[in-house]
């Protein structure tokens, strides 16, 4: 994981933490009026009223405008009265921190921003990320704000042409300040990724890549994915973009991949099967990737199942399930980059799909297929022969 260091409601206000530091200073304001929240629905005068006290959305939303708007006619009327005049519509990241002596502070696009994201290879630290190394995105943070616990915050940032807008008013006075950087990475995350999150809810598009043999594995995601999906959402075959895709595989990624897989317990116990195959796809032999790695990920499976449950092994069903579950609580939420639902759907669905021996509908993308030796001599590709590979790697991301 990458993660700056965040502050403390016991640390002192720091404006440099190691390399990081605000680049300006906040707005103060005293004598600020208590907000409670807002309004969940219309109320008379006397009526009792819904409240929302935290809450969180994106600009695809229409209930953002209308929150946000009346955010900014807060923040305005709370300048004014302080002598000056803010405008929010052309900041990228509002920050206001709601003090519990009716202060505040209001940070516009002056405070440090950071992101906390999983990765896909060690990476030392001042050296560079670049997108293609990110595997998941899990928080936004301000690393040098300080946050009180009796604290209420709210934020709005800009991600590419859309907004994210969240707020904690803190109703039980005890802040959980992660809890609220894990929502604003959430919100960044769905922002940033919206057309993969938008794929993968349409249940057409995820079909055609799933015939494909496709998914958004977690090697190619923030790299390839994305033209994958650009040829499937044009109507044409990713066959077309398959060898370049293939080409990009090189040795030092191959060994990126394998490295991976070697710290894992399960995957490490068979290190040369998993080098044979590695180095089969580098010498362009496809049939012996796929005869091994497909005869092995259940078995790698069943390994890491074990692990977690005092060596009672399981069939194929519990198998898949403890995949998704696995992912879900190593990536801490089912509406991750992981996608641990939607890729139990992709293993049901092609890796272990069922095939008619009578019609001989088997192919190499299908593990009972291939165990079978019933599938078609010419579906051994280089393509199926990389799926298989970014399924096993996908599992190193969720066990």
């Amino acid at each position: 994981m990458v993660e700056t260091q965040s502050s403390l409601s016991a640390v002192e206000p720091q404006s440099v933490i190691g390399r990081v530091r605000n680049i300006g200073e906040p707005l103060r304001f005293t004598d600020v009026e208590p907000l409670a929240g807002f309004s969940a629905e219309y109320a008379k005068g006397g009526d009792a009223v819904k409240v929302w006290t935290r809450l969180a959305l994106t600009s695809e939303q229409p209930l953002f405008h209308r929150l946000v708007e009346n955010f900014a006619d807060v923040v305005r009327h709370m300048a004014q009265r302080a002598g000056t005049a803010i405008s929010l519509h052309r900041a990228d990241t509002v920050l206001l921190v709601l003090k519990p002596d009716n202060t505040a502070e209001l940070w516009l696009d002056s405070t440090a921003v950071s992101i906390r994201c999983a990765v896909k290879r060690a990476i030392a630290a001042g050296t560079v990320v670049f997108e293609h190394d990110i595997a998941d995105i899990t928080g936004m943070m301000f690393p040098c704000v300080t946050f009180g616990e009796k604290d209420k915050v709210l934020c709005i940032f800009r991600e590419g042409w859309r907004f994210g807008f969240a707020f904690d008013m803190n109703p039980e006075g005890k802040l959980n300040i992660e809890d609220f950087f894990t929502t604003l990475g959430t919100l960044h995350r769905e922002l940033r990724y919206r057309h993969i999150y938008q794929a993968m809810s349409d249940e057409a598009m995820f079909q055609r890549l799933i015939d494909a043999g496709w998914f958004p594995f977690v090697e190619i995601i923030t790299a390839e994915f994305k033209e994958l999906l650009n040829y499937c959402e044009a109507g044409a075959s990713v066959e077309e973009i398959e060898p370049t895709l293939i080409a990009r595989f090189d040795h030092a990624r191959l060994q990126n991949i394998l490295s991976r897989w070697l710290t894992k317990p399960h995957f490490s116990a068979k290190s040369e099967l998993l080098k044979e195959a590695v180095s089969a796809y580098a010498a362009g032999k496809p049939v012996t990737v796929i005869k091994i790695l497909l005869t092995e990920i259940e078995g790698i499976l069943n390994d890491a199942y074990r692990a977690a449950h005092g060596g009672q092994g399981a069939k194929l069903k519990e198998l898949l399930a403890f995949a998704e579950a696995s992912a879900v609580q190593h990536s801490g939420g089912a509406n991750t980059l992981l996608f641990p639902m939607s890729f139990g759907q992709y293993l049901a669905r092609h890796t272990f799909a069922n095939f008619d021996p009578t019609a001989q509908t088997g192919t190499a993308g299908s593990r009972h297929a291939v165990g079978h030796g019933a599938a078609a001599q010419e579906s051994y590709t280089m393509s199926r022969a990389l799926q298989a590979i970014l399924t096993l790697d996908q599992l190193a991301f969720y066990t």
